[in-house]
């Protein structure tokens, strides 16, 4: 997939998602609500997901571990990633693409999403919302 950008970032982007309990779901939509970036040696800035060319709303599939942009976008991409877990309520999601490192915490019980990619120099960070996708 190119420029994952930013990502998987994250999955991920509506101002105010709301969030769901997730624990029984595999298959989860999310949707990013803010979004930071960092640059080395200069500061932190606030962005938008078209500044950062992140989807406003990702699908994520669990079982297939898949992150992928819903049939609606005008930009279909999909990426892998290579670990998940699910311990102590939390989904944790990790994976490497294009020389960026990506990597999701996703609270089952509310849905609540945190994301963190970084490169050389430079390190972005969402926060966000999922919710089952056949809600």
């Amino acid at each position: 997939m190119n420029k994952w950008g930013c990502v998987a970032l994250g999955l991920l982007i509506c101002g105010g998602a709301a969030a769901d309990d997730i624990s029984e779901s595999d298959e989860i939509v999310c949707a990013p609500s803010e979004l930071h970036i960092c640059v080395e040696n200069d500061s932190c800035y606030a962005a938008s997901t078209s500044d950062l060319d992140v989807p406003e709303f990702v699908i994520i599939d669990v079982d297939n571990k898949t992150i992928s942009t819903t049939k609606a976008s005008n930009d279909p991409r999909t990426t892998t990633f290579a670990n998940v877990r699910r311990e102590s309520g939390l989904i944790y999601l990790q994976g490497i693409e294009n020389e960026r490192a990506f990597s999701f915490v996703i609270d089952e019980s509310t849905g609540r999403m945190s994301v963190a990619l970084s490169s050389d120099g430079i390190s972005v960070s969402a926060f966000g919302a999922c919710t089952d996708v056949d809600l």
